[in-house]
């Protein structure tokens, strides 16, 4: 009898509260963007060629009493997805901190920059619009984002419209800029293509678009990242500290790029309890 009771309570909680896939656009999204193949999943550790925007809710069994909840982006160079190590792994550790969470399978540009961001905008505004029917706060919901994700998370934090501003961002190991200086790589071609032009540069260099408005931001890089150079993070923090913008910057010795919250026995490995930390001393939970 002892073992049915355990098996109980080992399994109710992945049946009740198992994630809930959320379409931002039932109907059909209006832009008519080609993907050149259908969307293709390697488990659910890497997706490619994402043509439909959705995102999977993961409710806390313990939601804190803010009603705070927050959006992940995985990053991807704007050409796939991590949705695994960069997204449901991140909503599962948001969960056992009370946090619900909603991982955003946004869709790639295939020659249209807008639509990531706009799939941004519209997830921000469904959690918001639902927040009383899921308990949430809808003045309470941040936003995550990992490289790629990480300027997508940035992006939507320096040009959000009033219904879609994040309570705060967390930029790990984040592209921030597309300009010459900051070796714009594969994620500035995928986004803009090949020889964008000036203006598109300027609009997507979100270290130009810092105000004092600028929600309060996390960020964390290392110093032996050697596919997003460390002073991405060191140029934003540096325009948020010039407008006195709420924020932290911690910038790690070992961790390379990509390392979510698997661990590699390196001071990188802390930072989801750096995070922890500052959302509590902020009250932001």
């Amino acid at each position: 009898m002892k073992k049915i009771i355990v098996l109980i309570f080992v399994f109710v909680p992945i049946f009740m509260f198992s994630q809930k896939e959320i379409k931002l656009y039932p109907q059909g999204a209006s832009e008519g963007i080609f993907s050149p193949q259908a969307e293709v999943a390697n488990g659910v550790e890497w997706i490619t060629f994402v043509s439909e925007a959705r995102m999977y809710m993961y409710p806390s069994l313990s939601q804190n009493k803010k009603g705070t909840s927050v959006l992940i982006c995985p990053g991807g160079g704007y050409g796939g997805l991590a949705a695994e190590k960069e997204g449901a792994e991140i909503a599962r550790w948001l969960n056992s901190i009370g946090v619900t969470a909603f991982v955003l399978y946004y869709r790639m540009p295939f020659g249209n920059h807008g639509v990531p961001l706009k799939d941004t905008k519209t997830a921000m505004q469904i959690i918001r619009k639902n927040a009383g029917e899921w308990k949430l706060n809808k003045n309470r919901i941040g936003i995550i984002g990992f490289s790629a994700g990480g300027h997508l998370a940035a992006t939507l934090g320096t040009h959000y419209d009033k219904e879609n501003k994040p309570y705060f961002m967390a930029l790990i190991y984040p592209v921030i800029s597309f300009r010459p200086a900051f070796f714009p790589s594969g994620t500035c071609e995928n986004l803009l293509g090949k020889n964008p032009a000036e203006e598109l540069i300027h609009y997507y260099s979100n270290e130009l678009h810092i105000t004092r408005h600028t929600p309060p931001t996390f960020l964390v890089h290392a110093l032996n990242d050697d596919v997003v150079e460390p002073f991405h993070s060191q140029a934003f923090a540096d325009i948020l500290n010039l407008k006195k913008v709420n924020h932290k910057f911690i910038l790690y010795n070992q961790g390379g790029h990509g390392f979510g919250m698997r661990p590699q026995n390196v001071d990188a490995d802390n930072w989801h309890n750096e995070f922890k930390e500052w959302l509590k001393n902020g009250k932001f939970i």
